[in-house]
């Protein structure tokens, strides 16, 4: 085994912290590359795994080498693409986390399509929020998140933006009356909707030049949009959505009643994260792909999206 190829076992055993899931990604034999992982580990001096009968860990040094192999890993099968002519036809896994609501929603129709214009593509959907940690790139290629992004040394490409308005039922406002003002908002039962990191945020809220962050009353706190939009429209309380898909027909039915039309919640911008610049072809492709596509159809704003370098 050569040593290119022994860091390229570990990286995707420390990728998923399974020697199952490394092994099937892998397309060999659990043994073999338990085996060759540790034959690695006994050629640098030191153990990189630990290893339980339920759970796979990286040592620290296992930590310091994943950082390091999977940039040599990654420029290596970059460099193989090269050469193959594969920058132009993109092939292979492509694993992408998303938030649940928004993937479902927004991004089924982006996959079909790609799916079928570049039919070497497989592709691995993980319809979980990521709490913008670490772990999130060591099982994705490429995470889509929504909201302002915390300092990172990732690289995040600005998709387009969300426009967001407020949202009560008919029946909630017959109860407890319409606000007239953001500052009304605390004495209101609102909805909110709790990030990845379980942080409960307050809401940005702009009319013109004016810019006010609202600490809502919280009498619901839920971490999934459609959980958001069900409670509103059954009454529950006031909630911040986009006007788009399922709210879209809530609205046009009388469902959800716009408050407050002077003002707009957020909006929100949508970024597709990776933790390099150096893609791969089915990563770079899905990317722009992904970007022309949302910001003409589905998202508003940025005609200019940009690598922006978070650190």
């Amino acid at each position: 085994m050569n040593r290119l190829q022994g860091m390229e076992l570990f990286v995707e055993v420390a990728r998923t912290l399974s020697f199952g899931r490394a092994a099937e990604n892998l397309a060999i034999p659990k043994s073999t590359l338990s085996r060759q992982v540790a034959e690695l580990e006994r050629s640098v001096g030191l153990r990189l795994l630990s290893r339980t009968t339920r759970r796979v860990e990286l040592t620290e040094a296992g930590q310091l080498y994943f950082e390091r192999c999977q940039r040599i890993v990654a420029e290596a099968r970059i460099a193989h693409e090269e050469l193959q002519n594969l920058v132009e036809t993109p092939s292979g896994p492509l694993r992408v986390n998303m938030p649940a609501d928004f993937g479902t929603d927004f991004l089924s129709e982006a996959f079909t399509e790609f799916s079928r214009r570049y039919p070497e593509v497989t592709f691995y959907l993980d319809l979980a929020s990521p709490e913008h940690a670490e772990r999130v790139f060591q099982t994705c290629d490429v995470s889509i998140e929504i909201g302002d992004l915390p300092d990172s040394t990732h690289i995040a490409r600005l998709l387009g933006v969300l426009p967001a308005h407020l949202y009560a039922s008919p029946d909630y406002l017959a109860r407890h009356g319409e606000p007239q003002h953001p500052d009304d908002l605390p004495r209101h039962e609102c909805i909110q909707f709790r990030a990845g990191t379980g942080r409960v945020t307050r809401w940005p809220l702009n009319s013109g030049e004016r810019h006010v962050e609202i600490t809502p009353g919280n009498r619901f706190s839920v971490n999934s949009v459609s959980m958001v939009r069900n409670l509103a429209t059954l009454g529950a309380g006031i909630a911040i959505l986009a006007p788009m898909g399922n709210v879209r027909e809530d609205i046009e039915s009388g469902r959800l009643k716009r408050i407050l039309p002077d003002w707009l919640a957020g909006p929100f911008p949508v970024y597709a994260v990776t933790d390099t610049r150096m893609l791969p072809a089915k990563t770079r492709i899905f990317v722009e792909f992904l970007m022309e596509r949302l910001s003409n159809k589905t998202l508003a704003g940025q005609n200019n999206p940009a690598f922006l370098n978070l650190r």
